[in-house]
């Protein structure tokens, strides 16, 4: 028996518990132990882009109003029918907010494998991949909270500072980022405070605009009512982590310069809207793969590798070595302590210095 935790697709906060029967394995699948995974704002940003981006269709549910959020984290063995993957070995992947999972591995490595499962073929290979703990250079088994917390936010984060960097910043130098407390927005700005010559600033709410400042990553934190405190008349590049439709006008109206508008969230649930009728430059998705696939054929997948590595490297010290760490991390055990940490998150609550990692188990 496998516990789930799911979400109505059209209303994110209303969530249950379910006990599904496993089937027995197929020839050439495994049963994973899902034993640790995080829970940050990166997911409501999959559950907000759910069904436009396709990710209720990595873990399909039997209730078609009801999705299983997609999370990273680590995972067990407990079970194979493959020749190739044996019980025990550790992965770190994309799972569903379950206690198990069942994979179909193939195009195996030393180093990783991908599911290969039907309903999975036409879904983006990054995500499909799972990494082998024991052949990854990113891994380290002390490290592994800090990896499910901030790994997937890492290379969202360091992808956006590379595509920007990549175009020239679109002519502009001054870098709006909103929901600045999120773990995706701070990688990201931890990154473009690298770059010289841009301003980063962190737009964000009041209530967090000390841990913002505390972070040393921006150049300046406003919140939301301050935008008058920028130059009506700088070229700017928005790079919008919150999804707010409200916000997003205001940008859009205020700045006669804005020089690109860069969707890449939502977490501001209940404040998300569609992009038409700006003022401006439409907004674009961003979506991270793509930049992978551009960088594999600049660079090569080596030198792409190493430096992720080295960008992971660099962030991890800043973020676990400041003199105030900036995560904190919060362990949930089991399924109500994480149904309540998820509803917490998703309703914006509690500290942003904490990082929530869950276990179904």
């Amino acid at each position: 028996m496998s516990t789930q935790i799911l979400v109505r697709k059209d209303a994110l906060h209303t969530m249950q518990t379910i006990d599904v029967t496993d089937e027995p394995l197929q020839d050439g699948q495994v049963r994973v132990r899902v034993d640790t995974f995080s829970f940050t704002s990166n997911n409501i940003t999959y559950a907000a882009f759910g069904d436009a981006m396709h990710y209720w269709d990595f873990f399909p549910t039997a209730q078609a109003q009801w999705g299983c959020i997609p999370v990273w984290g680590f995972g067990s063995v407990v079970q194979s029918t493959h020749a190739g993957v044996a019980v025990g070995e550790r992965l770190y992947g994309y799972w569903p907010v379950a206690s198990h999972a069942v994979l179909s591995p193939g195009k195996l490595s030393s180093a990783s494998f991908s599911d290969m499962a039907p309903h999975r073929a036409a879904l983006h290979a990054v995500y499909n991949s799972y990494q082998r703990c024991s052949a990854d250079p990113m891994y380290t088994a002390d490290t592994e909270d800090i990896q499910a917390l901030l790994r997937p936010l890492f290379i969202t984060a360091f992808l956006i500072d590379d595509f920007l960097a990549d175009n020239q910043f679109f002519g502009a130098r001054t870098l709006l980022l909103s929901s600045a407390s999120s773990k995706t927005a701070y990688s990201t700005a931890f990154f473009l405070r690298q770059r010289a010559g841009v301003e980063v600033i962190g737009l964000t709410s009041e209530r967090n605009r000390a841990f913002c400042e505390s972070l040393g990553c921006y150049s300046r934190v406003l919140s939301y009512e301050e935008l008058d405190q920028i130059a009506a008349d700088s070229a700017c590049v928005y790079v919008d982590f919150a999804g707010n439709a409200d916000l997003r006008r205001q940008i859009h109206s205020r700045f006669a310069k804005l020089a690109y508008s860069c969707a890449i969230g939502g977490t501001h649930v209940d404040q998300l809207g569609g992009g038409k009728d700006l003022a401006g430059p439409k907004p674009i998705l961003f979506f991270a793969p793509a930049q992978v696939k551009k960088r594999y054929a600049d660079w090569g997948p080596e030198v792409f590798g190493r430096n992720v590595v080295t960008g992971w490297r660099a962030l991890c010290q800043s973020v676990t070595t400041a003199p105030t760490p900036w995560l904190q991390v919060v362990h949930h055990q089991g399924a109500q302590a994480s149904l309540q940490a998820m509803a917490d998150v998703l309703a914006g609550q509690g500290d942003a210095r904490a990082g929530h990692i869950l276990s179904l188990q």
